[in-house]
């Protein structure tokens, strides 16, 4: 089943809790934890979510290499810049799914365009 949502004027979190449902197949009645349900889930207009400018400073994105002081930190702002807004999306759904083998192959399956 192919899903599409209009992410325009939308805040990041809200789309990616949807998104993040679809992905494991919570609103489907064959619903089992341990199986990835057919599903594709496509996010339009993801360049026009709307990101407030105190959030584009304050939240900061971590990322740590496993070395002693390696722990690297990206801003909201750096991230749109460089990768566009549909990263901040992604990155937000990438969190909200199971930490688990099955994340990846979930991730496979949403597509965002601008």
């Amino acid at each position: 089943m192919k899903y599409t949502l209009d992410a325009k004027g939308k805040v990041p979190g809200r789309i990616a809790t949807e998104v993040a449902v679809l992905l494991m197949g919570k609103n489907r009645t064959d619903f089992a934890r341990n199986t990835i349900p057919n599903v594709e889930v496509e996010i339009v207009n993801a360049g026009s979510l709307n990101l407030e400018a105190s959030k584009l400073k304050a939240k900061n994105y971590f990322h740590h290499s496993g070395y002693p002081g390696a722990l690297k930190r990206e801003s909201m702002k750096h991230v749109v810049e460089k990768k566009g807004a549909k990263e901040v999306l992604r990155r937000a759904v990438y969190g909200m799914l199971p930490k688990n083998k099955l994340r990846p192959r979930m991730m496979k399956n949403l597509s965002i365009k601008d």
